[in-house]
């Protein structure tokens, strides 16, 4: 017999569990009569009503260069690399940026091959799926 002191919604109750082993009997015996009434835990002091959440500042972002072909994120992560620089010339399936995803890194490639207009996002940045990430021209 093991005891042990649980909470259930702010309240304390002391219980007594029996410990089954290989060598206890399966049957069930009814739990003999509790020597005294659970112990009450204090009441809680009334909590103060939460106070309004605040609306999240807007992200900014750039404005996107148009005109060009989007890079775009396959998937929500996080910026974990950038490959390009704004002005660098890219090849089809050059690697533009790694990006974290449920713990694995994903090479972002170019479609297509052109010159880097604008770079969207930084390393570090959290991006979702269809996130703009460059432009290419």
């Amino acid at each position: 017999m093991r005891k042990f002191n649980i909470t259930v919604n702010g309240k304390s109750y002391e219980v007594e569990v029996d410990e089954i082993t290989e060598s206890s009997s399966s049957t069930y015996q009814a739990p003999a009569a509790p020597a005294s009434a659970p112990k009450a835990a204090p009441a809680p002091a009334p909590k103060a009503a939460p106070a309004p959440e605040k609306a999240a500042p807007a992200k900014k972002t750039p404005a996107i260069v148009s005109g060009g072909e989007t890079v775009t994120s396959p998937m929500p992560g996080t910026v974990l690399d950038v490959k390009i620089k704004e002005g660098d010339t890219v090849k089809k399936d050059d690697v533009l940026f790694i990006l974290e995803a449920m713990k694995m890194q994903n090479e972002i490639r170019a479609s297509k091959g052109g010159t880097v207009a604008q770079i969207v996002v930084s390393k570090g940045t959290s991006v979702n799926t269809g996130d703009t990430l460059a432009v290419l021209k």
